[in-house]
C-alpha cells in the first residue's frame, strides 16, 4: 500500500476514533436512573455575567446511587447553579439549603426508559452516520490520489482498508449502544 493511501486510512482512522467518543460522549449524558455527574456537564452558569460550565464553579459529586450534590467554591453562586440546574430541563429538582444544593434523581418509570432507549439508538445512529461519512470523505480522497500516480489495484486496497475500518467502527458504536439500552433497562 502507498504512503499516500496509508496516510488516508490513518486520517480517517483518528477521524473515526473521535466519531466513537463523541457518540460515547453523548450516550454518557442519557440518565439512566443512576446518579451520574456527567448528567450535569452540559450545564452553564452565569458567573458574574460570564456563562462558566457548572464543574468550573463548584464540585459535583454523588454519594449514593439516587443522589448528585453540587458544592459551590463561592456561595454566592447557590442561586446562579440552582437556577441553571432547572432550566436546563433534566427532569430533576436542585434543593438548595443554603450551603450545597442536592438534587435527588428519581426512578425511572418503564414509559421514560422507553424513551431513553429511543434516544440512545438515535445518538448511535448519529454516531453511525458519522463513521459513513467519513468513509464517504476518505474514499473521495483516495480516488483524488489516481492523479498522483496512485494505481487502480492501490485505491482499490485503500478503498477495502477503509470499509474494514468502517465496519470496525460501527460495531463498536452498535456496543456502546447496547450497553447503555441494557443499563437504561436494568432496575
Amino acid at each position: 500500500m502507498s504512503e499516500l493511501i496509508k496516510k488516508q486510512v490513518t486520517d480517517a482512522k483518528a477521524l473515526m476514533d473521535k466519531a466513537i467518543d463523541h457518540a460515547d460522549s453523548e450516550l454518557n449524558k442519557i440518565r439512566a436512573g443512576k446518579a451520574n455527574p456527567s448528567m450535569l456537564d452540559d450545564i452553564v452558569v452565569d458567573y458574574y455575567g460570564t456563562p462558566t460550565p457548572l464543574s468550573q464553579v463548584g464540585s459535583v459529586n454523588t454519594p449514593d446511587a439516587r443522589t448528585i450534590i453540587v458544592q459551590p467554591w463561592e456561595k454566592s453562586l447557590l442561586a446562579p447553579i440552582e437556577k441553571a440546574i432547572k432550566e436546563a430541563n433534566l427532569g430533576v429538582n436542585p434543593q438548595n439549603d443554603g450551603v450545597i444544593i442536592r438534587i435527588n434523581v428519581p426512578p425511572l418509570t418503564e414509559e421514560r426508559r422507553r424513551d431513553l432507549v429511543k434516544k440512545a439508538k438515535a445518538e448511535a445512529e448519529t454516531g453511525k452516520v458519522a463513521v459513513r461519512n467519513i468513509r464517504k470523505d476518505a474514499n473521495e480522497k483516495i480516488k483524488k490520489l489516481k492523479t498522483e500516480g496512485v494505481s487502480e489495484d492501490e485505491i482499490k486496497v485503500g478503498e477495502a482498508e477503509i470499509q474494514k475500518l468502517t465496519d470496525a467502527y460501527i460495531i463498536k458504536v452498535d456496543q456502546l449502544s447496547d450497553a447503555k439500552e441494557k443499563d437504561i433497562m436494568t432496575v
